[in-house]
């Protein structure tokens, strides 16, 4: 008999989430990393294995379904939420984790995207953030930055780039987070944090293509960069950062300014972060893309924001029992007939 848990559950490890598909992505791809982890933390997460399902779309990161031992569906271009969407409200008890890209999310996906986190079903979306079109070899991406040269913009991308945080939080979803795939055990809290949330998680994972879009985001995981320009939010405590510690930051009115802790600042002064304050959340959201925030500042990873809200696929469940208790269970054949009847002599 296998060891089981106190919740009645066998005990597992990530092993039992790997399937026996030869994984392809290419060599040295992020992809790798955040596969382990969430593989890594599926056995913590209390969910019977048969009750987790992952839904994708098209792209590198779509391939994700074949490589998790646990149910799921490549489905099609930018309709993984969609199909995640119809899934839940079917099938409420279910785990449900979507896995897209910044392509396959924000660009053809993008309509569905909002949607979902507006009705706030209880999922967790895993947006891999690559800032280019991989699988379709080297496009640019709805995240690339202005004057990206690629395949599609040999003279440099004009279009504007999104934020995907700041429009998950146009969208009002109550889960709002970022990580990276070189760094473990942050992602894997990341991970742990979105399942727990009650509503639409939406997780923003910053994951290098090595071979389109090499280098994107090493100044966030390099070690002799990391300290200076990654500032990792923890609740309730100051935001700080530095190779020793030694930068905060703190706010001017609604203003973040960026504080040497070595030169008379101190820790008291600091901005606290609060993942329940929408202004404040708002404010490290846009950040580092604020041309009205003067100097330069760390890249905030963590949780900004959460908020409670009902979940689309329980107010439906009421919304239908209210209705079988008032006016009984429906016949589908009436409502297919109509209310409208010709008689043809």
């Amino acid at each position: 008999m296998s060891d089981t848990l106190t919740n009645g559950l066998p005990v597992l490890t990530a092993k039992d989430f790997v399937t026996d598909q030869e994984v392809r992505w290419c060599p040295g791809c992020g992809d790798y990393s955040i596969l382990a982890q969430v593989q890594k933390i599926m056995p913590t997460i209390g969910v019977a294995k048969e009750n987790i399902v992952i839904i994708s779309g098209i792209g590198c990161s779509s391939r994700f379904p074949y490589y998790m031992d646990v149910y799921g569906m490549h489905s099609i271009h930018g309709r993984a939420t969609a199909v995640a969407s119809g899934l839940k409200a079917a099938r409420p008890e279910l785990s449900v984790w979507i896995v897209t890209g910044d392509g396959d999310g924000l660009s053809i996906g993008g309509n569905h995207t909002i949607h979902l986190l507006r009705r706030n079903f209880d999922v967790n979306v895993l947006l891999f953030n690559n800032q280019i079109y991989g699988l379709t070899k080297g496009q640019y991406s709805p995240t690339s930055e202005e004057h990206k040269i690629t395949k599609s913009t040999p003279y440099g991308s004009i279009d504007h780039p999104f934020n995907p945080l700041a429009l998950a939080m146009g969208a009002e979803a109550t889960f709002i987070a970022r990580t990276m795939d070189r760094d473990p055990k942050h992602l894997q809290a990341m991970l742990t944090r979105s399942h727990q949330h009650k509503g639409s998680s939406f997780l923003e994972i910053y994951q290098n293509c090595n071979i389109f879009n090499d280098g994107a985001f090493e100044v966030f995981t390099e070690k002799k960069s990391k300290a200076d320009e990654a500032l990792f939010l923890e609740q309730g405590k100051p935001l700080i950062f530095g190779t020793t510690q030694n930068k905060g930051i703190k706010l001017d009115g609604f203003k973040p300014v960026v504080v040497d802790l070595d030169n008379g600042t101190s820790k008291d002064d600091l901005w606290i972060h609060d993942d329940k304050d929408l202004n404040k959340a708002q404010l490290l959201i846009r950040m580092f893309d604020n041309p009205k925030v003067e100097g330069h500042f760390p890249r905030p990873f963590g949780v900004f924001y959460e908020t409670e809200r009902a979940c689309y696929e329980d107010i439906m469940r009421m919304q239908i029992e209210e209705a079988i208790a008032t006016k009984g269970k429906g016949s589908l054949d009436k409502l297919l007939r109509g209310r409208e009847v010709w008689e043809i002599a």
